[in-house]
């Protein structure tokens, strides 16, 4: 099975500026999985950096439904990139077994939707290990 890539995703924008948006996301349409779960983080300092960690198994999507997101990924071969999220429809996909570190500015809401229910073990959390299986 071919490794997923990093992927920045367009959910449809409907409306109008006089009324405002909507944006819709399916499972197996906009969404490349079966939805499990859904959280958000809010109110983060400037300061911090947060998620710093992979999956075993977790798929996810990235959506910064206010304020401004950045994401630095790293994918299990090495390859780094770096995005900004700011649209609320538009979303970044982060597969399995994918590296990832963001920060937020204060205003921003993030919405996180993934393939599986909260599992500590499906986290890896440090870099080394991580590194270390991209050697293998």
């Amino acid at each position: 099975m071919p490794l997923s890539k990093v992927k920045l995703i367009s959910f449809r924008k409907i409306g109008k500026p006089a009324e405002g948006y909507l944006s819709v996301g399916e499972s197996f349409g906009e969404v490349p999985f079966d939805i499990k779960r859904v959280f958000w983080t809010y109110f983060t300092p400037d300061s911090i950096t947060r998620g710093r960690h992979t999956h075993h198994h977790t798929e996810m999507i990235l959506i910064a439904l206010s304020g401004i997101i950045e994401v630095t990924t790293e994918s299990i071969t090495g390859e780094k990139e770096h995005f900004v999220l700011k649209n609320p429809n538009e979303g970044l996909y982060i597969p399995a077994l994918t590296w990832h570190e963001m920060a937020y500015s204060h205003t921003a809401v993030q919405l996180v939707i993934t393939n599986s229910l909260y599992d500590e073990k499906d986290y890896i959390r440090s870099y080394e290990e991580f590194q270390q299986m991209q050697q293998k």
